[in-house]
This record gives C-alpha cells, sequence and structure tokens, in this order.
C-alpha cells in the first residue's frame, strides 16, 4: 500500500501561496487574500509514489508548491486513466468523485496545498486579482485538454509522442544549446497510459524519434530535443 502524503504547518503553506500569487501581473492578490487562503488551505508534503488525500466528498483545488503529480481517473472494473500531470506553480481543479473515481499520486518528493473548492471560490469572489488568476489557470487547463483531446481522437502513435514531448519541453524543460533538456519525472509506462499508447509503443516512438535525430535519450528520464521547431512539424502542429 503507498504512504500518503503527510501535513506541513500552515505558515509554510501561507509562503508558498505568497510566493506563487506574487508572480502574476500587477501582484494583484490583496494580502488580505492571502491570510485568507493560508488559513483555508492544508500543506502536505509527498514522497515518490505517495497518494495525495483530497478533500474527502468536495472538489479539491490543489496547488502545486514543489514536485510534479498525476491526476488519475478510475472507471468500472479498476480501469484507470491518467488524465494529466501537474507540476511547480500549477494550480488544478480536481472533481470529487462521481461517474469516475479521482486520485493523486506523487510522482517525485512534492509539497502541495489543498482548498476545498467551495472555501476557495468564496475567498476569490472578493478579489480581482485572484479571479484572473484563475481564469488563467482555467483557460490554459482548457487548451490543453483540448489539445489532448485531438490527439487521442485523429494523431497517430508518432504524433502523440513528439507532441507530448514539445509540451513537456513548454512546461518542465531547460534550454540547453539551442534545444530543450528534459527530466521526465513520468515513467514511460505513465506516459503510454497518458497517450493512450502501451509501454512498447511509447519505446518504440522514442527509438524512431532517436533515428531521426530528433531526440537524445539519457537512461530512462532524461531526454535532450535538439530540434524542437521540427519535432512539433511531427507532432502534427500547424
Amino acid at each position: 500500500m503507498l504512504n500518503a502524503a503527510v501535513p506541513v504547518e500552515i505558515s509554510v503553506a501561507r509562503a508558498a501561496i505568497v510566493g506563487f500569487f506574487a508572480n502574476f501581473p500587477r501582484g494583484a492578490v490583496a494580502g488580505r487574500t492571502l491570510d485568507l487562503l493560508g488559513e483555508q488551505g492544508s500543506m502536505l508534503h509527498a514522497k515518490k509514489g505517495d497518494t495525495i488525500p483530497l478533500m474527502a466528498g468536495q472538489d479539491t483545488v490543489a496547488f502545486i508548491c514543489e514536485g510534479a503529480t498525476k491526476l488519475i481517473a478510475t472507471a468500472s472494473r479498476g480501469r484507470e486513466q491518467i488524465v494529466a500531470f501537474h507540476f511547480k506553480g500549477d494550480l488544478v481543479s480536481i472533481p470529487r468523485s462521481g461517474e469516475h473515481a479521482y486520485s493523486m499520486k506523487a510522482l517525485r518528493e512534492t509539497q502541495i496545498v489543498l482548498f476545498g473548492a467551495q472555501a476557495f471560490l468564496r475567498v476569490a469572489r472578493d478579489d480581482p486579482g485572484l479571479l484572473e488568476a484563475m481564469l488563467a489557470r482555467t483557460q490554459l487547463a482548457l487548451y490543453r485538454c483540448r489539445d489532448k483531446a485531438v490527439g487521442l481522437g485523429k494523431k497517430t502513435a508518432t504524433e502523440r509522442m513528439a507532441s507530448f514531448l514539445i509540451i513537456m519541453a513548454e512546461r518542465i524543460g531547460s534550454p540547453v544549446s539551442g534545444g530543450c533538456l528534459l527530466d521526465l519525472p513520468m515513467s514511460r509506462r505513465d506516459i503510454g497510459d497518458s497517450l493512450g499508447l502501451t509501454i512498447e509503443t511509447v519505446s518504440r516512438q522514442l527509438g524512431e524519434l532517436r533515428e531521426l535525430g530528433l531526440v537524445e535519450t539519457d537512461g530512462r528520464s532524461r531526454i535532450f530535443l535538439p530540434d524542437p521547431a521540427t519535432l512539433s512539424t511531427r507532432a502534427g502542429h500547424i
């Protein structure tokens, strides 16, 4: 059984929230709002593989302070689908269990602040800066969901793999020598589950992209993209 994440003192949670919202344009989130969020939030520390306990019986808003997570939807007969990967700075909306059950697991050591969605929204109603921050994050999440829907519905395995790498480059990549270096926290099995591919297909597609000179691999997690623009074309982007 996986260990559950453990609580961290609330002053640390508030400091993380302050650091997050301070990066928004115009520094728009008020100090009183930060105090209220600090009171509402529960900060947890999770080791790799830990299950992060979401708010029971209600929607959850999660802010990733450090680390990386995967969001999992479970259907009948225990079938699981990785819905999304999340990284430092992401503000994530997670529905309560309904037609599907949702869970979140740490891909590496992670600190995360959890809020009940209704409590979070009550605070947000009185702060235009926080509402603007939420809208920006919601629009970005919607864009990514639509892009993924196109990939799952119409794209080839090669295009899905190339698209995944381009998205990871944008989110967690480090510019190196005119290209981009990735240190992926998720396994190839996780990648395949997210893209609707088998682990064998993921490995085969990486091999083909490597033969084309579009990726260079170092072990199981480090990937260098020497020519992201050409890789983006391979992803079917226009």
